[in-house]
């Protein structure tokens, strides 16, 4: 005889997962997994960088002090260079006033004396007297024809009279070639 189980029922079989749930399943845990790995890539990224700014930051710190000790070297080479030039240019000039004395004493006639002589900016001023007016227009032509002065330049004469003795007082200027 047949037995026949009236409660035992039929298993149903199970309808399958649409294939969009599933993908969603998928395509959402990818999401979460590339999420974490962005996040820590980035995390590790910004840390990297950060560093690396540090770094450069210090290296930024070190060349602006080194553009500073140029700077100051630079500085004190041109103070250098200029304090030397002048001690070069004082030396060429050091002869120059003994040159000038011995040319004019060379070229001083007689009855002309010197009352002044400065060194000037352009050259040299003389004031002296003569007995003569003539005295002092030779005085002054020998100095043009000396090779030291150029621009010799009698600014004027004037008469006046010392201790009873008529003379000439006069003035002139000249360049002196270096």
């Amino acid at each position: 005889m047949i037995k026949i189980n009236l409660l035992a029922r039929k298993r149903k079989k199970p309808k399958p997962v649409p294939a969009f749930v599933s993908a969603g399943g998928i395509l959402l845990v990818l999401a979460i997994i590339v999420t974490f790995y962005f996040n820590y890539f980035m995390k590790g990224k910004m840390a990297s960088l950060a560093h690396q700014k540090s770094d450069n930051d210090m290296k930024i710190a070190l060349l602006k002090s080194k553009i500073e000790d140029v700077k100051n070297y630079e500085q004190l080479n041109k103070k250098f260079t200029e304090r030397k030039q002048i001690i070069e240019q004082l030396r060429q000039n050091q002869a120059l006033p003994v040159k000038v004395l011995d040319e004019i004493s060379a070229k001083l006639t007689g009855g002309v004396w010197l009352t002044g002589l400065n060194f000037v900016q352009y050259g040299v001023k003389i004031e002296g007297v003569g007995y003569t007016n003539d005295s002092v227009v030779e005085f002054v032509q020998s100095l043009k024809g000396s090779p030291l002065f150029t621009d010799v330049y009698l600014e004027g004469t004037r008469e006046a009279s010392e201790e009873g003795v008529d003379v000439y007082h006069f003035s002139l200027t000249m360049k002196v070639k270096q």
